[in-house]
């Protein structure tokens, strides 16, 4: 089984990012999600197989779900109106998402319902989260009650960057700023709770939004609760101060950090075992919350 590491529409302008191929219609988008997966700011030499029909399945079942008006529009390709060969049909089967244009707001919203990452490595050492001062002896993977919106600089390459609710709010102005915050906090809550009835505990995520080029509508746009921007841990094996299993792609981080890589050169390839493995987790974490099973090819 191979995986899919780019696209090519002949005719069409297109950027790419770390994982999607996006393609300008004119007055709407086509994203494709390929089957490359980055860590530590970088593209991995060799990708995950199914991993972007995974990703575009689970946001389009999420945008489906979610009281939130959004920029997806359609899987169909023939609403795209494109004159596509048989072969360009095949290789986007499943990964593509016809949206709407949105002029793009700087900033990953991110909400984190349990102390863990880049958050717990601050608390660690300062004791605060994006600046914010938390009780004293939390411990890794603890909850955090209420949850905390964190949000981030959004870098086309590079790390993106914590900031303060108050940088952002200077940034974007109070009103745009609360509306971010209050709505990020509603859209985590609604979706860990599905994901508590699926036996599986939403961590963090992080989401991001845009204005409707033509409406000026704020609108959720990009990929949505996926494993690529979320962390699911298994309910059952939850335990505050112990580090949980997890279906996203901490399970690569991890196989990197084993390795002697210095993360300033270009990564080494993954194993085949960590590619099935890696596979394998995408595809649980689909089928728990969808409660489908994925479609094979």
């Amino acid at each position: 089984m191979s995986a899919l590491l780019e696209t090519n529409l002949a005719g069409l302008p297109k950027r790419s990012g770390k994982v999607r191929d996006v393609y300008d219609l004119g007055d709407r988008l086509l994203i494709v999600a390929t089957d490359r997966i980055s860590a530590y700011d970088w593209v991995l030499p060799n990708g995950i197989p199914d991993k972007g029909r995974i990703l575009t399945g689970l946001s389009v079942f999420w945008f489906g779900r979610l009281n939130t008006p959004h920029h997806f529009i359609s899987t169909d390709l023939d609403a795209a109106g494109l004159d596509l060969s048989a072969d360009d049909r095949a290789q986007l089967d499943g990964r593509v998402m016809l949206v709407r244009k949105a002029e793009v707001i700087p900033f990953e919203c991110v909400v984190r319902g349990y102390l863990f990452g880049s958050a717990w490595r601050e608390y660690r050492t300062k004791g605060t989260v994006c600046g914010e001062r938390l009780p004293t002896s939390l411990v890794e993977a603890a909850k955090l009650d209420p949850p905390l919106f964190t949000p981030a600089t959004k870098a086309d390459e590079g790390h993106d960057e914590n900031v303060s609710f108050e940088e952002l709010s200077t940034d974007l102005g109070p009103e745009l700023a609360e509306t971010l915050r209050d709505l990020s906090v509603q859209i985590y809550r609604q979706a860990a709770e599905h994901a508590a009835s699926t036996n599986l505990i939403l961590a963090d995520t992080k989401f991001e939004f845009g204005r409707d080029t033509s409406s000026g509508e704020l609108i959720l746009i990009d990929e949505v609760l996926t494993p690529d921007s979320s962390r699911y841990w298994p309910l059952d094996a939850y335990k505050p101060g112990v580090v949980p299993p997890s279906f996203d792609k901490q399970f690569v981080r991890d196989w990197l950090d084993s390795t002697d890589w210095d993360k300033q050169s270009e990564p080494p390839a993954l194993p085949d075992a960590i590619v099935e493995q890696t596979r394998a987790k995408y595809i649980q974490a689909f089928e728990l919350l969808t409660g489908q099973s994925f479609p094979k090819r």
